[in-house]
């Protein structure tokens, strides 16, 4: 899906993205939504340990 955009439109969602949020918002907006797909990441990572042990024990 994200490789379907290309560098033009990358560069056209961070222009817009730039413009609404400003330069001082958007570090704290990227490091959000960087924990928040760390914690996802981790979170499915638990999950599929879990569902693997489980089927080991039965």
């Amino acid at each position: 899906m994200l490789s379907s955009i290309g560098i033009p439109g990358l560069i056209l969602i961070l222009t817009i993205a730039l413009v609404i949020f400003g330069p001082k918002k958007l570090p704290e907006i990227g490091k959000a939504a960087g924990d928040t797909l760390k914690e996802f990441k981790n979170s499915t990572r638990d999950l599929t340990d879990e569902s693997k042990e489980e089927k080991t024990e039965k």
